[in-house]
């Protein structure tokens, strides 16, 4: 069954539906795009024919390209993909240039053929570019209806046409929020940054679009750069206004990216050469430089991370072969910032909710966040009143455990001690049934000792939210010693119904992703005491791509909780303990009462509003600047410092799948997107590179694991060496 179907209405217009079997979403592939181009010419060549639509089969429009279209043309081209890339590239530029011209006289352009889009719901990336193509695009006016090109999220750029035909559109600075930032904007708005025409009533989008063709004349047809006369909106590069643009756009996307995302700098090039040439050779300059971000490894390591690998483990890949685990009622114990998070999700996604604390105006509180959370969604009129309320009857708040009777799932988020754990975990496990699963929410306590506490422990998991947990998409689930596969699916298949990011880790001190953001802190701080100046700190670790400096980090999570999970984990390591150098820093910090953002003092300083002004003088008074080292040297220490635990945690086994290792790093803490995670980056560099930069630096912490070693020696990288690819 073909991805494309045609047909011939009695008006005398064709039909093209995209509808790509088995896929609840479409997305284009070489040969789909081939059997469209073949409709295209029956519908271009055929007098009977007055107009086209092109629409959707589905409730959305597209997803966009299957990305693994661009690994196989990688892989058919053996070491020089470059000239097919381009040449693939070109093709579809053609196709959609096709569309454009529609027959349409090329010295008077007239005769053409009007091609309009009617656009049920979502539609991203090529499909997008498809629309932009079209002379009238009609879009229906539904609550999960979004258009927009956010290409440049997978270390992309739009380069099916849609960079140069936008751009041309609305003018560079006009563009920049929907390709430069990758915004998805709904149908109105939408509207009025000109992606579509016209907004209508999802019953009449095949009506409104077919009306428009039959009545379309040749004006109507002919795209503003195909007219003579035609000026690039806001000023070409060579005009007093457009260089003023270009000048400022260059700023703005340097400012954001920190020069790490090279498909920013190739997208604002592609624009600038393109708009000092005719449009068809614009089209070629968007191709050159979309097949060179094609071949930069930065953007074949986020896409594998960012959308092969996430989907994949969203879909199952590490999921135990046992039935559904659907979770129809949860129960949350304890409603405080984490509670109160988990509560929310959980109802936002259909599930029942009870949501329990000791007093009842904390579990008021708790339910409170959620509604705190749907008003903000009113006001952004994202949410409307029903839906607020329709959500909010599911949470139960409540003291009474008995509440708890016919839950499959209990999520606990009480206070970090192992005896409030132990004692809340036998009170609800005598009073939910035998098969429900016991999850529990913890960073830092081992499941298996937790589990000990659980009448049946291959019931018993962890559940590691990041906060806040309505923003987060990553989900940690840890397996105790005694973990049964079933609670590994139940656990999975409650974060797939959350719409969160599932990975899946052995038990062990701090998991995976404590275990690799904890030692980026400490370096960070160790550097301070060590006399670095901290703005070099910071900023070392942007210029990196971090989202924020481990000094910030510190205290946006709180310099008080450093101090506690230091005690904690010193106790635990005794003499083997590591950081004691940290210690003096942070300790100090917390006597001087600079415990954070959350009281307005911390490594940075803040005004009365919570803002940033700027690092706490104070710092260079107890720790006065030496000569600083390298910013090479600065970056390597926070770089290595997270990637050889990510290596440690593959090879102690805490990891089972490198995959999940790269997407938990980039959405669990922000890990430089732009490498795909830290297997990935040791992969860019290779392993014989990581190897002689772990050797120029000094401390045990960068001691090179035996399997790093043991991969330089041998030449292999990680994604060679370990993707068994397992069946999503």
């Amino acid at each position: 069954m073909s991805d494309f179907i045609y047909n011939l209405d009695s008006d005398g217009i064709a039909i093209i539906t995209w509808d790509v079997p088995d896929k609840s979403m479409n997305v284009l592939t070489r040969e789909a795009f081939s059997t469209f181009e073949g409709h295209l010419d029956t519908a271009l060549e055929d007098d009977a024919v007055k107009g086209v639509v092109i629409t959707s089969g589905k409730d959305t429009f597209a997803g966009g390209m299957d990305l693994s279209v661009l690994a196989t043309i990688r892989a058919e081209s053996g070491d020089n993909p470059a000239p097919a890339l381009f040449d693939f590239i070109m093709n579809g530029h053609r196709i959609l240039r096709k569309i454009e011209r529609a027959g349409m006289d090329p010295k008077t352009n007239k005769g053409g053929k009007p091609i309009a889009c009617a656009i049920p719901g979502l539609c991203a990336g090529i499909g997008t570019e498809i629309a932009l193509a079209c002379h009238r695009r009609f879009m229906a006016d539904t609550p999960k209806g979004k258009i927009g090109l956010p290409e440049i999220l997978l270390g992309l750029f739009p380069g099916a046409g849609g960079t140069t035909r936008y751009s041309r559109m609305v003018g560079a600075m006009a563009a920049a929020p929907v390709l430069l930032e990758g915004r998805m904007l709904d149908p109105k708005k939408a509207k009025s940054a000109q992606l579509i025409d016209e907004v209508t009533a999802p019953d009449a989008l095949m009506a409104d679009a077919k009306a428009w063709v039959l009545q379309a004349g040749d004006a109507d047809i002919v795209k503003p750069w195909d007219q003579k006369g035609w000026k690039m909106p806001g000023g070409a590069p060579y005009h007093p206004q457009g260089f003023m643009t270009f000048v400022g756009a260059s700023a703005m996307i340097n400012g954001k990216t920190k020069g790490v995302y090279p498909a920013a700098k190739a997208l604002l090039s592609s624009i600038y050469e393109g708009a000092l040439v005719p449009f068809d050779t614009a089209l070629r300059v968007e191709a050159r430089y979309f097949t060179q971000i094609l071949n930069d490894p930065t953007s074949s390591a986020m896409i594998r991370s960012l959308f092969l690998n996430k989907e994949a483990l969203e879909k199952g890949a590490n999921r135990p072969d046992v039935a559904d685990e659907t979770v129809t009622k949860v129960g949350v114990l304890g409603a405080g910032m984490m509670g109160a998070g988990i509560a929310f999700v959980s109802a936002k996604a259909g599930i029942d909710v009870v949501l329990i604390d000791q007093e009842q105006a904390s579990a008021d509180k708790g339910k409170a966040y959620s509604e705190g959370i749907l008003d903000k969604g009113i006001a952004r009129k994202k949410v409307t009143e029903d839906k607020k309320t329709e959500i909010l009857g599911r949470i139960t708040a409540t003291t009474d455990l008995q509440a708890l009777k016919g839950c499959d799932l209990i999520v606990e988020a009480v206070f970090e001690d192992p005896g409030v754990k132990a004692e809340i975990t036998q009170k609800v496990e005598a009073i939910v049934g035998e098969d429900t699963i016991f999850a529990t929410n913890t960073s830092t306590l081992p499941i298996t000792e937790l589990a000990k506490a659980s009448k049946r422990p291959e019931q018993f998991i962890g559940i590691h939210f990041f906060s806040p947990v309505d923003k987060m998409l990553l989900v940690e689930i840890i397996k105790g010693a005694e973990t049964g596969d079933r609670a590994i699916a139940k656990s999975l298949d409650y974060v797939r119904q959350i719409r969160k990011t599932p990975i899946v880790v052995n038990d062990a001190r701090f998991f995976y992703a404590n275990r690799c953001i904890i030692p980026y802190i400490n370096e960070g701080i160790r550097m301070v005491g060590e006399g670095v100046t901290p703005a070099l700190i910071d900023n070392a670790a942007q210029l990196l791509g971090f989202p924020v400096g481990p000094l910030q980090l510190v205290d946006e999570t709180s310099v008080d909780l450093g101090v506690k999970i230091a005690k904690a984990t010193r106790a635990a390591m005794g003499d083997a303990y590591p950081d004691s150098a940290v210690d003096d820093v942070l300790f100090w910090m917390a006597e001087e009462g600079r415990l954070g953002r959350k009281v307005g003092k911390g490594f940075y300083a803040y005004d009365d509003k919570g803002k940033r002004t700027g690092l706490w003088e104070g710092l260079a008074d107890k720790y006065p600047h030496t000569e600083n080292p390298d910013l090479s040297v600065v970056q390597h220490r926070l770089m290595m410092a997270q990637v050889l635990e990510a290596v440690r945690a593959l090879e102690e086994g805490v990891l089972e799948d490198i995959r999940e290792g790269d997407v938990g790093a980039i959405l669990g803490w922000g890990f430089a997107p732009w490498s795909g995670g830290p297997f990935s980056w040791l992969d860019m560099i290779g392993a014989a590179r990581a190897v002689e930069i772990c050797e120029s630096l000094e401390g045990d912490r960068f001691a090179v694991p035996a399997l790093l070693r043991e991969m330089a020696e041998k030449g292999e990288t990680f994604y060679q060496r370990f993707t068994e690819t397992k069946a999503a």
